[in-house]
């Protein structure tokens, strides 16, 4: 590694006045004051990669379901999760370095805190989304690439979910637990040629799918040339990626799950099914209109409800033995869903707020099925319970169908992380297997009434909490606004009954502090 080269391709990235801080969902802020981040993130996905061994690590570009003038960075280890958290703090140190000596100082100091050789093979996989800002960032991210001459590939635009997809294809080629093909032809198949033979012989009407004017649309419809015709029309709408603008604007996951309504683009017919996804296509909720023109929403609890309960059924139904599978939600989760789950005899563990937090959670179990409430999760499948599954043998014609659905279905899912476009699938399988309409599928459960609010603070980081995020406990003196839109203060399993604001406010302070 040349301290030249380093040095000079960082001057062409310069740090802003402003403090970085690596965060569940990497760097995310306005896009002007990225690109020194996305040069330095550059330097730790190639750090990251020697460390490894020579692992491949993924790096996306993506603000998910932010505005478009915001854009953000993130790193993929090698199975297709999170950064390892304990590097975290070292994505922040490199970001808040003062200059470009002091960015090739700080590298070279983690390089032997590690033990990694300068000379040791470096492998790094990139994609960004569809926003403006993200071809300049890549730029940045493939120059600081090059300083350390690492072997990089551009996966172009693309979702979140498909280049954790592709990371973990390229780091298990050739062993005993290959996952796909590690291009996106590969990732559509696999995903068609298990939905295509779960849908065999069933069909669904129609899905409007509302795609946040982000790269979910064109991957969308890419997906639906794979799909066996007839089975199922897929509609997409708000799909324009060519006006800026548009992105996230009025429409997508976060803007019906905040607001509990449907996007003004939205002419609704009642009972139909519908479902947006965010702009990084990586959470997908679900709604419906009654008859009498109300709104419904299905979001991630009732995903998770939804996938938890079919493929416990498969499961026993196919006659395998001490299975376990456990349901993993956040202090945000609704009350109704998690008695819902355990009236089916499982297993819920609450987890604090963060994808990472859940994913971890999951791998305890044989499997494990993950969502949060704003939709964005996953089933995994341990390797134990994916061998078990295919090395089963049914007794009879019932249970070789359930164990031939139960093999397909660990096809269907991206068992990397929340993908949209996959959940999208295993919901319609689901669906058209109990052959529910959206009211049915409702009825399961009522939801507790429930609001999801932002408020304004001054710095996030004097807020802290416990129990899993069910509680805040500092400061002291926290004033009862902001308290109570702790996630602890929602409908989750600290808060299984229905209070008003008020009651919130004193069931918070009757709370003994930490």
């Amino acid at each position: 590694m040349s301290k030249a080269a380093v040095v000079a391709a960082s001057s062409a990235y310069p740090k802003p006045a402003q403090t970085f801080q690596y965060g569940t969902a990497g760097f995310r802020m306005k896009a002007d004051l990225l690109p020194s981040v996305v040069f330095r993130v550059g330097l730790l996905a190639a750090l990251r990669s020697r460390f490894r061994k020579g692992d491949v690590i993924g790096v996306m570009i993506t603000a998910s379901h932010n505005p478009p003038c915001d854009n953000g960075v993130k790193l993929i280890d090698p199975l297709g999760e999170m950064l390892e958290s304990s590097w975290e703090a070292h994505g922040t140190s490199l970001a808040n370095a003062a200059s470009d000596d002091d960015v090739y100082e700080l590298y070279s100091k983690l390089e032997r805190d590690f033990g990694v050789k300068p000379d040791e093979k470096a492998r790094v996989v990139y994609g960004c989304d569809t926003r403006e800002s993200s071809p300049a960032l890549v730029k940045a991210l493939k120059d600081a690439l090059d300083a350390l001459q690492v072997e990089s590939t551009d996966y172009g635009v693309v979702t979140t979910p498909q280049l954790h997809y592709v990371v973990r294809c390229l780091n298990t080629q050739g062993t005993d637990h290959a996952y796909g093909e590690p291009t996106l032809d590969g990732y559509y198949n696999k995903l068609s040629a298990a939905f295509n033979q779960l849908m065999a012989g069933r069909s669904n009407g129609p899905v409007t799918v509302d795609c946040a004017n982000g790269v979910g649309g064109p991957k969308l419809h890419e997906l639906i040339k794979y799909l066996t015709p007839g089975i199922i029309d897929v509609i997409p709408t708000n799909d324009d990626t060519a006006t800026f603008s548009k992105l996230n604007s009025q429409c997508g996951a976060d803007y019906v799950k905040t607001g509990q309504r449907l996007p003004p683009s939205t002419d609704a017919r009642p009972l139909a099914r519908y479902a947006s996804l965010d702009g990084d296509a990586d959470r997908i909720v679900y709604y419906y209109v009654d008859n009498s023109s109300v709104f419904h929403l299905l979001d991630g609890d009732k995903i998770a409800t939804l996938a938890a309960s079919f493929i416990v059924d498969l499961v026993r139904a196919s006659g395998i033995e001490a299975f376990n599978l456990g349901v993993v939600q956040t202090a945000y989760a609704n009350g109704s869903s998690t008695k819902y789950i355990e009236k089916l005899g499982l297993p819920v563990v609450c987890t604090p707020t963060g994808v990472k937090h859940l994913h971890h959670a999951a791998l305890a179990y044989d499997c494990g099925v993950y969502f949060e409430a704003n939709g964005h999760g996953t089933v995994l499948f341990s390797p134990d319970a994916l061998h078990r599954i295919g090395a089963h043998t049914p007794k009879s014609p019932a249970e070789q169908s359930a164990l031939a659905s139960l093999r397909a279905l660990t096809e269907l899912i991206n068992q990397t992380v929340g993908d949209a476009l996959s959940d999208l699938l295993l919901v319609e399988v689901i669906l058209a297997h109990k052959a529910w309409t959206p009211a049915q599928w409702d009825a399961c459960y009522t939801d507790l009434p429930n609001r999801l609010e932002k408020a304004e603070v001054r710095d996030r980081n004097e807020y802290k909490t416990t129990d899993a995020d069910r509680w805040g406990c500092r400061p002291r003196s926290m004033p009862w606004w902001p308290s109570m839109l702790l996630p602890g203060a929602l409908c989750g399993r600290a808060a299984q009954k229905m209070w008003s604001g008020s009651m919130l406010r004193q069931r918070q302070r009757r709370r003994p502090t930490t």
